[in-house]
């Protein structure tokens, strides 16, 4: 689960490495974020390669998707879907990926609702 002051790592390839979560979107009363919720984030650290041509800066304000979470998720089967790290997707302003290409796997959840998710990540985990 994801709150306030999360630390996460991202998944794509748009400069950033690392960011901070401000807020999470989706109610009023709602704290914390799984897989496929969309949050606020602010960037801390980028990526050594694309600090000269890189997409975002260091401070800024983006949203965000929630790609992986290490809380354990059941599924119909009765088996548990999860990760080794929380991790994000970098949106712009009309909630599209900033970013061209998606690192490491996502789950098959994101076909309903995020299919350009699935088209830009290397692999897809049922």
């Amino acid at each position: 689960m994801i709150q306030q002051q999360t630390k996460l790592k991202v998944i794509d390839n748009s400069g950033a490495r690392l960011v901070k979560c401000i807020k999470v979107l989706g109610g009023f009363k709602k704290k914390k974020a799984s897989t496929r919720d969309l949050i606020i984030v602010s960037v801390i650290k980028l990526r050594n390669k694309f600090k000269i041509t890189s997409k975002v800066k260091k401070g800024e304000i983006y949203k965000a998707m929630v790609i992986r979470t290490k809380k354990k998720k059941k599924k119909k089967d009765g088996s548990y879907l999860y990760f080794f790290e929380n991790s994000i997707c970098l949106l712009n302003n009309q909630e599209k990926p900033i970013a061209s290409r998606i690192i490491g796997p996502i789950s098959k959840q994101f076909k309903k609702t995020r299919m350009k998710l699935i088209n830009l990540a290397s692999g897809s985990i049922s």
